[in-house]
Parts: C-alpha cells; sequence; structure tokens
C-alpha cells in the first residue's frame, strides 16, 4: 500500500511530508489509514464512539509501518489506533496524523512577514483540546530544515513518532500530538539542512528541566493570562515620575539554588523588603547567566515561572516596580539552543562585522531577519505582559564592542548604530512601537552597552522609542573628575558643565560602571584616591551627586560600594558593608528628598528644569545649580569635588529670603565629619546671575542640597 522508498524513509526519519503518507488518506478503493509506531506489535482501528473494531493494520515491509483501508464514513466521524506493543500491554491513542493543521492563514502571513504581535500565542506547545481531544500543539520555526519531529517520554525519545507538517508559507512545523499535558518534557529533533540530526529545545518553551546526565528539556506548559497594568504601576513608570532603581543579580544563587528553594522566591521574601526599606521606587533583575535554550523560559534554578511571578507580586505589593533586563543582541552557542537551529544560521550572524562584539560563546542574533526580529520583539511583550514586568532594560551586547568599562570603544555609540548596524534601529523601533501599542505604561530602559542617540530617541522625534538612554558620559566624567590631577580638572568640570543641561541626559539613567566588578576588576571606590576616610567620602559625594542631577538613578546593591580591593571574591556580598547603618541611612534619605521634592524629578529634560549657579569654579571643583520642578519650586545642589572646606562661600540664589539645609552628605549621621548649615539669609547683593546671595559653608567632599525656608 505504500511503496518501498515511502516506508524506508520513515523508518528513517528522512521523511519531509510524512502527513502525505501517513493518518487517512482517500483512495479510489478507498480510505487508507497509515500509522508508524516502532514497537509495536498489533495496530487495529477501533471507532472513537463505539470503540467497534473497523480493521487491523497490516505491518508493511517488516517495517514498524502500519497501513490498511477502512470504512471510510465511520473512520472520518473519527478512531482511535488499539495497539498492542511488543512487551504484551495494550493502549489506545488517537492518531495525531488525523488533525487538521493548526495555524490560521492570518498566523501565516504574520509570521512570514515578522509582523506577528504574540508568535508566542501559537508557536511553542500549548495544550489544547482538539475534536474533544486533549494534547499538545507544537510548533517551531526551523525554515531550512528537512524533517522535524517532537520527542518525549511520551513517544521514548523516538523520533519517528510525532513527524512534524512543514507549512512552507512562513517555514514553520507543526503537528496537533494526542495526549501530551502540561508537565511532559520535550524536544526537537531536526535534520537539518545539514544533513545532520539536530536535538534542540523550544525556542518558545515556558518552562525548561534538567534531565541528569542528558539533554535540559522543555517542558511542555500553559501559557499564563495577561497582567493587567495597574494605574498606579503605571503612573510610577512615568518619564516624569521619580525612578530610583535599584539593581540585584537575579540568579547570582543559581549554583547553589535548591537547599533553601528556589532562587525567585528566596528573592520575593529578602530582597524585595530591604530594597523597599531603603526607598527605590524600582528593581532592576540582572541575569548573570546567558539563557540557552531561548528566551522565554527563566532558568530552571530559580525555580517556575509562577516563582518569578511571585517576586514581580511581592515587590509590586512593597510599591516596587521590576525591571527586568534583557538581552536581545546576543545568545550562547549552545548545541541544544539556538545555534544553527535548523542546520543553518537561522537566528544568528555569521558574516564578520566590525562593529559586532560576540563574545566568547555566544552568537549575535540577526537583527537583519525579520522573523529574528519579530521573535525578540514579540518576547519582551511576553515579560511584560504575561509577568507583570514594569519595564526592560535593553543590553546590547553583541551590538557595539564594549570598552573595558562598559563604555563603547571610540566615537559615539549613536555612530555604531547609525553606521555600522543600521538594523539596530529597525529592531528597536519594532520593539518601541509594539510596547507603545500593546502595554501603554510599560517603560524600556537602555543598558551600558546599547548604542545611544540615535537609538535612544523618543517614538516623538522619530527613534526607537527607547525611553531612558544610558548617559555614559555622566559616569566617565564624573569618575574621571574624582581622580584628575589639578591640571586635568578644568576640561573635566567644563564637559559635566555642558553635559547636564542636555534634553538627552534628563531622561537617562545615571549609574557608576558596576558592570567592571564582576568582571574582577576594582568597585568604584576601590579606584577613588585618598586615605581609609576619604573614599568613603567621595562616596557619599557620588551618591549626592548622583541623585542631585537630572536623570534617572540606578544603584547596584551589593559589595561594590563599599569595597577596595579586586580580589576573585567579590562576587559574594560583604554582610558589614551591606548592613552599614551610615550608608543605609543616607540612601533612605536620598530616596525620600528624591520623592518628596517635584524638582528633582519633574522637569529633568526640560529647558528650564536646571539653571546653573555656579559653573565656572574650576580652581575649587565647586558646582551648584537650581532644579526647579513645574509649579517653580526650588531646590539647590552644591557639590565640592575637592577634600578642602569652603568657609564662607557666597552663592548667588534665585529666590530671596532663608535658605534651609535639607541634605548634607558631609553629616555625622552619614559619618562625615559635621560640617553643617544653619539657615542661611540672603543679602540684596547680586551674584551668579542672580539679585541675592547667601553664605555658606561647603563641606569637603561632599554635596549640600537648600529650599527656600518657610
Amino acid at each position: 500500500m505504500l511503496s518501498d522508498g515511502e516506508i524506508q524513509a520513515l523508518m528513517r526519519a528522512e521523511h519531509g511530508d510524512a502527513f502525505a503518507v501517513l493518518g487517512p488518506h482517500r483512495f479510489p478503493e478507498g480510505l487508507r489509514v497509515a500509522a508508524l509506531l516502532p514497537g509495536a506489535r498489533q495496530v487495529a482501528v477501533l471507532h472513537a464512539a463505539s470503540g467497534d473494531p473497523l480493521a487491523v493494520l497490516q505491518r508493511q515491509g517488516g517495517s514498524d509501518v502500519f497501513a490498511a483501508l477502512v470504512p471510510a464514513a465511520p473512520a472520518q466521524l473519527g478512531y482511535v489506533l488499539h495497539v498492542v506493543w511488543d512487551d504484551g500491554h495494550a493502549s489506545r491513542l488517537h492518531d495525531p496524523y488525523r488533525f487538521e493543521p493548526l495555524l490560521s492563514d492570518l498566523d501565516l502571513w504574520l509570521l512570514a512577514e515578522g509582523t506577528h504581535c504574540r508568535p508566542f500565542e501559537v508557536l511553542g506547545a500549548h495544550p489544547r483540546v482538539l475534536d474533544g481531544v486533549a494534547g499538545t500543539a507544537f510548533a517551531v520555526w526551523a525554515p531550512q530544515a528537512r524533517r522535524v519531529s517532537v520527542v518525549g517520554d511520551f513517544n521514548n525519545w523516538d523520533g519517528r513518532r510525532h513527524l512534524l507538517r512543514r507549512r512552507p508559507e512562513c517555514g514553520v512545523w507543526e503537528m496537533f500530538v494526542p495526549h501530551v499535558q502540561a508537565g511532559d518534557a520535550y524536544l526537537y529533533e531536526i535534520l537539518g539542512a545539514d544533513g545532520r540530526v539536530h536535538c534542540k529545545a523550544d525556542p518558545y518553551s515556558f518552562a525548561a528541566r534538567a534531565r541528569p546526565g542528558k539533554t535540559p528539556a522543555s517542558v511542555v506548559s500553559l501559557l499564563a493570562a495577561p497582567v493587567p497594568m495597574a494605574p498606579g504601576r503605571a503612573a510610577a513608570n512615568r518619564p516624569d515620575a521619580p525612578l530610583s532603581l535599584c539593581e540585584a543579580p537575579l540568579d547570582a544563587g543559581c549554583p547553589e539554588a535548591g537547599a533553601d528553594g528556589p532562587a525567585a522566591r528566596t528573592l520575593a521574601d529578602t530582597l524585595v523588603p530591604h530594597a523597599a526599606a531603603l526607598g527605590f521606587t524600582h528593581l532592576v533583575l540582572t541575569m548573570a547567566h546567558d539563557t540557552a535554550v531561548g528566551l522565554y523560559a527563566p532558568p530552571a534554578c530559580l525555580g517556575t515561572p509562577e516563582d518569578l511571578r511571585a517576586v514581580v507580586q511581592a515587590a509590586h505589593a512593597a510599591g516596587l516596580g521590576v525591571v527586568l533586563d534583557w538581552r536581545p543582541g546576543r545568545f550562547p552557542a549552545d548545541v541544544h539552543g539556538l545555534a544553527r537551529f535548523d542546520g543553518t544560521a537561522l537566528y544568528e550572524r555569521t558574516d564578520p562585522h566590525p562593529d559586532v562584539h560576540i563574545a566568547q560563546g555566544t552568537h549575535a542574533f540577526d537583527w537583519r531577519r525579520p522573523e529574528v526580529r519579530n521573535h525578540l520583539a514579540g518576547n519582551a511583550l511576553y515579560w511584560l505582559e504575561r509577568f507583570g514586568i514594569d519595564g526592560l532594560r535593553v543590553l546590547g551586547e553583541g551590538v557595539v564592542p564594549p570598552h573595558e568599562d562598559g563604555l563603547p570603544h571610540g566615537g559615539s555609540q549613536g555612530d555604531h548604530a547609525a553606521h555600522g548596524e543600521p538594523h539596530v534601529l529597525d529592531f528597536l523601533r519594532q520593539l518601541g512601537e509594539r510596547v507603545a501599542a500593546e502595554r501603554p505604561g510599560a517603560v524600556l530602559f537602555a543598558g551600558p552597552s546599547l548604542p545611544a542617540s540615535p537609538a535612544t530617541r523618543p517614538l516623538a522625534q522619530g527613534g526607537p522609542g527607547i525611553h531612558h538612554p544610558w548617559n555614559a558620559a555622566w559616569t566617565r566624567d564624573t569618575l574621571a573628575l574624582l581622580q584628575a590631577e589639578p591640571a586635568q580638572r578644568g576640561e573635566l568640570h567644563r564637559r559635566i558643565v555642558a553635559g547636564l543641561p542636555d534634553v538627552h541626559a534628563g531622561r537617562a539613567v545615571l549609574a557608576l560602571p558596576h558592570e567592571a566588578v564582576a568582571r574582577g576588576r576594582k568597585a568604584p571606590i576601590g579606584r577613588l584616591p585618598g586615605n581609609e576616610a576619604q573614599p568613603l567620602a567621595r562616596l557619599r559625594l557620588l551618591l549626592g551627586w548622583q541623585w542631585a542631577c537630572p536623570g534617572k538613578k540606578l544603584l547596584p546593591l551589593g559589595e561594590e560600594w563599599a569595597r577596595h580591593d579586586s580580589a576573585p571574591d567579590l562576587d559574594r556580598p560583604d554582610p558589614e558593608r551591606l548592613s552599614d547603618p551610615a550608608i543605609q541611612r543616607l540612601l533612605r534619605d536620598l530616596n525620600r528628598l528624591y520623592r518628596h521634592f517635584p524638582a528633582l524629578f519633574e522637569q529633568d529634560g526640560a529647558p528650564h528644569g536646571l539653571e546653573w549657579l555656579v559653573a565656572d569654579d574650576t580652581d575649587q571643583s565647586v558646582f551648584a545649580f537650581a532644579r526647579r520642578a513645574a509649579d517653580g519650586a526650588l531646590l539647590l545642589a552644591v557639590a565640592n569635588f575637592q577634600p578642602v572646606a569652603r568657609p564662607d562661600y557666597r552663592l548667588g540664589v534665585p529666590r530671596p529670603g532663608a535658605w534651609r539645609e535639607v541634605l548634607n552628605t558631609d553629616s555625622e549621621l552619614y559619618g562625615g565629619s559635621g560640617l553643617a548649615n544653619a539657615l542661611a539669609n540672603t543679602v540684596p547683593e547680586p551674584l551668579h546671575g542672580q539679585a541675592h546671595q547667601i553664605a555658606i559653608t561647603v563641606p569637603p567632599l561632599a554635596v549640600s542640597w537648600w529650599v527656600p525656608h518657610g
């Protein structure tokens, strides 16, 4: 009934169109049913409803292919296969080859052109009920594959049992497999275009499972329902809201996870209350480990996806937003992951390119392919929509070669994006438009290695829609000024003054180069000159300066803020430093005052949000500026970047009357020397372009904040 060629191709799992041979097919002589069942001794066709026998399938040429003609009308109403196996046990199976195609014409069209808004709803493994039969719908993009099978415990990991149907319109292979349910492990067995068999995890799997001594497997999981964006969360994510981000490694405990439960649950119990007590507005959860199988499943050591959702829910309950690190630039070169997925470079770039930096053991995503861009943009929406994540920090590794301190090599980051990698902008624009349309209220941050302007212009300005770029210049110039020789301070001083009022900088994230610490180099405090006390004073200065400047604040939580060395144990927290009450008091007060005074955040990027008062005191390295809220409320910030106090310092102020000091990083409360100020009353003498001035003490290596009294 079947040709020898067809039988041999099926037995070798080399048949590229098994649906043309297996299952029910009408012929002039009747309805033929064929099944490939390795390990079967006898196969019969039964009526699905009554259980009455319709036919006994005959073994074809000594193979494991069985076929026979059956009565057409009863079989088309539904049938099951009664299989007696070689070990003597029997089972009833629904024939997966009798079900119609899964993907709709619209799905095929959108997947082919790379505009399917939620590809995770149709690709991957989804438990479903078809024609009253419970099972799982599998679909995977592998356009150059010669054959694709799904394997698991449900078919003894035999790639001949479930050979998927190819949909040539979009290069997707699909199949509904009866009896497979949530919790079952599976992989795709792919006969690639290179003639080799590749065992691959599902790029769209929502969970993964370690298999001792074997390839980690994907796990059939239910797609979680969308989590509505609460109005309060949307308001907290607005560009004119105070954004103070605390960064912590989500998977830092992964290698040791298990003793105290999933790493994600531990974070919900420890990190969330700690960050909330310090007054931060958002958590940034970083991922030290690249995901090997794809982007849709959190690392297994974190626990289940529900465990990660519990972290988000706990953070929201504590008043914290959650931002997740997200890497659309690269992926691990794992043989069971995305690398050469269908026997070709499907997801990855292989061409040499001066602006494509591929870290050891990773590949750069090929953003030139619309299907890859769609895969990534859909993944962003998945995390935001199905976990209730407030925002993503888009890391650009794989696009711009990073400097050892996390800064770009030579030229501007925008030059890299505009000239070296034009498809970066295409992808980021697709990402920004999709998030704005489908998840209003969510926020996108640029990571330190993502190209800045024009890659981070708002949508309204023709850019991709990254809300908050990374201000690498602020980081570089601020640290350089603290370490500079006197002859160098003037130029650095002028660069800082020129950069702060920039509208682009007002939207940006201000942070210190914490990524260098993770690679074994010195922590920021370890780079600062001076004796034991001075680096701590400079640290307080940095924090006060960071919170005063226009831009969003980011602080990596952990030992890098108080360690001096670059020893290998930098990846382990220092409990004594982490619990330093003086630094914690300063952080709590900075965050409290930041939220309290709208002048510090309402007009970060507005032309009148910052006014320089002292911009040219390069000899003494003193800066002073006024921050202005939308209603005109004022806050002055005065910073001294030298270890010398400036008593009776004259400062022009934009309003007459008494001024009071609301923060002084040199306070004894924060471990400083205690050079504080009482009320300062103005005198009507012009200075610094203002009609009035005050006389204050500017403490060494410190920042003070001032507001009108009364």
